[in-house]
């Protein structure tokens, strides 16, 4: 593979298209705002999204979704609520049997599904495969190294996107586990909102240790419900990506938290930031899954309750923290329901 096609103008979108040419491929870089993409045209700088960071000159971007019918293999990086949508205008352009890497960590808010489920709806003639873990993308864009999982039920095809993307900086290690790589993704991004509370709250470094090892918790049994490898979620896209999420002001998603919990934004204007994070989304699709199986997932249920249901946070929080003594567990076994 020598041509990339790289979905989504943000942040992420643009490391990942310069990690793409690093790697020695041609790079074509979609855009949905044409005003945005001929400024970066003009510019070789994602100004709104990564100041002052060159985009690479084997990279053309362009507003012409048409475009990408050339590529070989395409990275999907635009939001996970918005993958449905761009991947079925995708479609005409498409050919059958390409690989597309799916990049966004979420559920569809909707219908609860993953991405890998969304795409299968959408695109169904497509290979797809998964990349997550422990990212930020201002480093990434700045070439400091970074691990990350790349989740592919064919093997061969898997080594073959490893190489394609793979730099002396940007390592990809290979999986067959596609959903247990998704979850993780996904679900440390609500965590993260917890987390961010508690340190805006002033509760301690003691209460956001607990709450991350809890949410490890909670992750691994919606994902052992699902078919996840626990194994996965011990790993980069699992406890690398929550530990991650779970501490650094980078994070959007703790950063957002952080702010609700010290009382700098409310409920109501979380709606009006401009990049609202992928948690706030995720929490009502994690829910919507683990009611089918019969999941205790309380801190999920904890934020979903603050951010949709105008729950008090600090006696959902005071709650959550104080929850009913019991025997710490690994994952228990659930038996599914309502299919």
């Amino acid at each position: 593979m020598t041509r990339v096609g790289v979905i989504g103008a943000g942040a992420w979108g643009t490391a990942l298209a310069n990690v793409a040419a690093a790697a020695g491929n041609e790079v074509l870089l979609w855009g949905r705002d044409a005003t945005h993409v001929k400024s970066m045209q003009a510019t070789r700088e994602n100004s709104r999204y990564l100041p002052g960071l060159t985009i690479a000159d084997k990279i053309e971007v362009t507003a012409e979704l048409s475009q990408i019918e050339a590529a070989e293999a395409i990275l999907l990086v635009v939001p996970a609520q918005a993958t449905r949508s761009v991947s079925t205008a995708m479609a005409p352009y498409l050919a059958p049997q390409t690989p597309v890497v799916l990049c966004a960590k979420g559920i569809e808010k909707a219908t609860g599904l993953l991405m890998s489920e969304v795409i299968a709806a959408t695109l169904p003639n497509a290979l797809p495969s998964v990349l997550s873990g422990p990212t930020f993308a201002d480093e990434v864009a700045k070439g400091l190294p970074t691990a990350v999982t790349l989740a592919c039920s064919d093997a061969d095809l898997g080594e073959t996107l490893m190489h394609c993307l793979g730099t002396t900086t940007f390592r990809p290690y290979g999986s067959h586990d596609l959903i247990g790589t998704q979850i993780g993704g996904a679900l440390k991004n609500v965590i993260a909102l917890a987390c961010g509370i508690v340190d805006g709250r002033g509760l301690g470094l003691n209460a956001r240790a607990a709450l991350i090892s809890r949410g490890l918790a909670e992750i691994a049994r919606l994902g052992a419900a699902l078919g996840a490898q626990e194994t996965t979620l011990l790993g980069l896209s699992g406890v690398g990506d929550l530990t991650l999420t779970c501490t650094s002001p980078q994070s959007r998603n703790y950063a957002l938290g952080k702010a609700m919990g010290d009382g700098s934004i409310s409920i109501d204007d979380i709606q009006k930031v401009h990049s609202v994070s992928e948690g706030v989304h995720t929490g009502p699709g994690v829910l919507a899954r683990a009611e089918v199986f019969g999941l205790e997932m309380p801190i999920a249920s904890a934020i979903t309750g603050i951010l949709h249901g105008q729950a008090d946070i600090g006696k959902t929080i005071e709650a959550l923290l104080a929850r009913p003594l019991r025997r710490e567990q690994g994952v228990a076994k659930t038996k599914e329901r309502g299919r």
